[in-house]
């Protein structure tokens, strides 16, 4: 038997061996994008390496401190040496130029971009902070408005820093706003809704200079074109608690604004007729401000108002008929504006009983309470003195009857308008002519009764200007 040729299969040939470069490795970590671990063909560790990677740049761009950036730079360094370190560091001493390709074609961008991003940052701050010393908000928002997510990633501390003075600045636009509102109309809530956002914002450092900007402008504006209005404002400044801050700088503008204000809202309320409330900012100014300039229209319209005020009463107290006495001649009260009861003829506003005291002559009389220096207040008449008795015969019965005239009584009231106190109080006899040839009567078919035992004289004008002149003409 034939032996059968045996043939020996060729042995496999082994894997090539894979080469890494150790500093491509190294500076492909340095990205921090995992691209060293990539070229070691380890995906899970450069995965891991991302995460852990964005899980810091979070955590720096929420807290935006420096240890977080210390600490970023310490898991850079970390990266950089476990990739040398991998791929066998100083023993794997080779050169492969595709490796180090790749690896400086990413970190350098990204390195660059970093660094120039950073350096973006630093300018941003600077400008921020040169505006926010400037107490220039207008500039930190536009400055600050360049900051974007790349900025927030390099240089997180620094804009967070502008971003800050930002937030600051916005706050106060808010605050101006309030407080313009308050100027515009008189509302002390916003007043204090836009002085509690600028307290706020001072109680953090570096805005002490933004806020006097804006504590500036709200002040610059006072007075307003409304004088009650700017009363409104600089009595809530006034009232304001104090406190160590720059914002008592308030008080000076209510020293150089509140006593103008002041006088022109009080002749404003005077033009309205609100006389009581004028009287009230008048003395307001003579109280708080007794060394200013104005202290001599405010006495002035202290009593101005106070004339008008007690006119006001008067003539509230004087409505009425004529005919009738009013309230007044009762209830008296002064007008310190009337001229005082004196020599001549003092005119009068005369009440009740018209038919006697229309017959008096124009000039005694006041057209109103403003032209009068007394309120002569007549009662109802009655039986005077007697004049004359006479004897009359009536025509259908021939019976004698003695009929008496007397002089008119009336109680008479004098009070001097100026004061409201009562001068004359007595009664006054009108005379006139008595026993005239006839008189009539009525009697019935019956029975004569004859006339009323007793009648009134007849006055003439002259009579009952007699009796009242020395009342009103002394």
């Amino acid at each position: 038997m034939m032996d059968r040729p045996m043939y020996a299969s060729p042995e496999p040939a082994p894997p090539p061996v894979r080469v890494h470069d150790p500093l491509a490795v190294a500076i492909g970590n340095a990205s921090l994008l995992g691209v060293g671990y990539l070229i070691l063909g380890r995906r899970k560790t450069a995965v891991s390496t991302g995460i852990i990677t964005l899980v810091l740049l979070s955590i720096l761009i929420s807290a935006a401190q420096w240890w977080c950036e210390a600490l970023l730079l310490l898991w850079w360094a970390a990266v950089i040496a476990h990739g040398w370190s991998a791929a066998g560091g100083r023993a794997g001493r080779v050169t492969v130029g595709g490796q180090r390709m790749v690896a400086f074609g990413v970190t350098v961008p990204v390195l660059l971009a970093v660094g120039l991003l950073r350096f973006d940052a630093s300018r941003i701050e600077q400008r921020v902070a040169e505006a926010r010393e400037d107490g220039d908000c207008a500039r930190v928002l536009s400055d600050g408005a360049g900051a974007w997510f790349g900025h927030r990633t390099a240089g997180a501390p620094m804009i967070s820093s502008s971003d800050e003075a930002v937030e600051a600045c916005r706050r106060l636009r808010t605050a101006e706003a309030k407080l313009t509102a308050g100027l515009a109309t008189g509302d002390t809530n916003s007043l204090n809704a836009g002085f509690d956002i600028l307290t706020s914002v001072l109680a953090e450092p570096g805005n002490k200079r933004t806020v006097g900007t804006a504590l500036d402008g709200f002040l610059g504006r006072l007075p307003t074109p409304d004088a009650c209005r700017t009363v409104t404002v600089t009595d809530w400044l006034r009232n304001r608690r104090p406190s160590p801050d720059p914002l008592d700088r308030s008080a000076a503008a209510v020293t150089r604004t509140a006593p103008a204000a002041l006088v022109g809202c009080g002749d404003n309320l005077m033009q309205a007729k609100e006389w009581t409330n004028a009287r009230t900012l008048y003395q307001q100014l003579l109280d708080q401000y007794p060394q200013d300039g104005g202290t001599e229209a405010a006495k002035k319209g202290v009593r101005q108002a106070t004339l008008s005020i007690e006119l006001a009463n008067v003539r509230s107290l004087l409505e009425g008929s004529s005919d009738e006495q009013p309230v007044y001649c009762t209830s008296p009260a002064k007008y310190s504006g009337a001229a005082p009861y004196g020599k001549g003829v003092n005119r009068a506003l005369f009440y009740g009983n018209d038919e006697y005291t229309d017959d008096l002559p124009g000039r005694w009389k006041a057209k109103n309470a403003a032209d009068a220096e007394l309120i002569v207040c007549v009662g109802e008449r009655k039986q005077g003195s007697t004049v004359e008795t006479c004897t009359y015969r009536s025509k259908s019965s021939g019976k004698l009857y003695q009929v008496s005239f007397h002089k008119i009584s009336l109680p008479v009231k004098v009070y001097e308008l100026r004061t409201g106190k009562l001068v004359v109080n007595r009664k006054v006899q009108i005379g006139g002519r008595s026993c005239p040839s006839v008189i009539k009567y009525s009697s019935s078919f019956l029975d004569d009764f004859g006339p009323d035992p007793d009648r009134y004289v007849n006055p003439s004008k002259t009579d009952v200007r007699a009796a009242f002149e020395s009342l009103i003409a002394r």
